[in-house]
């Protein structure tokens, strides 16, 4: 995990951006429990001690250990338990098990990013400017973590035969469902694509490099819940003419029939989904989500369609405004919601048909921040655009986000393209 060439920010700037992006984790799990803070859900979510924890680690590890001269660890059984996956770190508690952390307490943690936030802070005028871009890069990073601490909730609580919410439900302003799908054609060609300029990027994003587009048209906003439900309708999960060999075997074996957190209730005809502020019925002008690559690529295929490739749908949001859209501005209700704009940015996480590999003349950093994208390039797929749950002003037209075709805890939806 790198970033680009970019002018040093102020010490003002940077401690200032660095002090708002902690406090919002902490704004999130603010209505805790420690049971809550600890529970794990599976193995792709982690607790939210955890991510707290994690993310603290990653300043006082980087920075303060590396960088500030007599810093001594605020707790050395620490790194062992909040190392994530950086094997030259040395070793770790294994991923699975960290629903097993039932000590240190939630104030423990709270306590120890306290602690590792006054140090940061007063070291930081004195920080060599490669110092400098690790804070720069561990805000990111925790904006990242902010996300995966919001949906790793959201799963853990859908586990709850309670459904807890964790925020009551907004008032919901009903909007008309959106017209029929229109689309944007694309005569082909070369186009460039990829991180270019100053400003902070992850090292995937780059090199910016030639992309050849064939004609295409790609769709002016996302596929809504009443689409969804009219292809479930259709039984689009049981016709395997739609799906990938390895998605109809995944849907089988798990019995997939649905979004994830859709469920019909009571025999009622009416999907309702589980979200942070509870059960209630699906919005059918809403964009759908929580599903998986799996599941949309066999929609895009009901569809008569297609997903768009990574080029294509980053040359199309080229001119978009990164900030716009329906994503995370404090620590307020999260949900994809009704949009008449077809925007690029925000609400889910738009999957497309283009593996997650590196772009021609990439090289992974020195270090063990090196180790944080480029050895996952391998059997994942690319998502662009951003959520609701990411954090304002984190994504850009050439942010690469990136899962594994089965998962869905996230809120990925989809946009589809076609050929022409």
């Amino acid at each position: 995990m790198t970033t680009t060439a970019a002018p040093q920010p102020r010490h003002d700037d940077l401690a200032e951006r660095y002090a708002a992006v902690r406090a919002l984790t902490c704004e999130w799990a603010a209505p805790l429990s420690d049971a809550d803070a600890t529970g794990q859900s599976m193995e792709d979510a982690s607790p939210a001690k955890w991510h707290l924890a994690h993310t603290t680690w990653f300043f006082e590890t980087f920075v303060l250990r590396d960088h500030a001269p007599g810093y001594a660890l605020h707790d050395e059984r620490f790194p062992f338990l909040f190392n994530s996956y950086y094997e030259a770190e040395g070793a770790r508690h294994a991923r699975a098990r960290r629903g097993m952390i039932t000590r240190p307490t939630l104030d423990e943690v709270l306590a120890y990013r306290a602690a590792v936030d006054a140090a940061l802070l007063a070291a930081l005028p004195d920080l060599p400017n490669a110092a400098r871009d690790l804070v720069a890069l561990g805000c990111h990073h925790e904006e990242q973590h902010q996300e995966l601490l919001v949906t790793d909730i959201l799963h853990l609580f859908s586990q709850n035969p309670l459904e807890p919410a964790l925020f009551a439900a907004p008032a919901k302003v009903p909007v008309a469902v959106p017209p029929p799908m229109g689309w944007i054609g694309h005569p082909g060609g070369l186009v460039e694509i990829g991180r270019a300029g100053d400003g902070f990027a992850f090292d995937c994003e780059g090199p910016r490099h030639q992309a050849l587009l064939h004609p295409h048209a790609i769709a002016d906003r996302t596929v809504t819940n009443g689409e969804w439900a009219a292809f479930i309708a259709d039984g689009g999960y049981a016709d395997p003419r739609h799906w990938l060999s390895d998605g109809w075997a995944w849907a089988q074996a798990a019995n997939i029939a649905a979004p994830l957190y859709w469920h019909k209730r009571d025999d009622r005809e009416v999907w309702t989904r589980f979200g942070l502020d509870g059960r209630r019925e699906i919005d059918p002008a809403a964009p759908v989500t929580h599903i998986s690559f799996y599941e949309a690529d066999a929609y895009a295929s009901w569809a008569g369609a297609r997903l768009p490739t990574e080029a294509e749908w980053e040359y199309a949001a080229r001119g978009a405004d990164p900030a716009g859209g329906n994503q995370m501005v404090g620590a307020g209700p999260v949900e994809p919601r009704p949009s008449t704009d077809g925007g690029w940015f925000g609400d889910v996480w738009e999957w497309t048909g283009s593996a997650y590999r590196p772009y021609p003349g990439f090289r992974a950093a020195e270090g063990a921040v090196g180790e944080y994208n480029g050895k996952f390039m391998s059997g994942q797929f690319v998502l662009k655009g951003g959520s609701c749950a990411t954090p304002r002003g984190h994504a850009r037209a050439s942010y690469r986000n990136f899962f594994y075709p089965h998962q869905r805890w996230q809120f990925t939806g989809v946009r589809l393209a076609k050929d022409i």
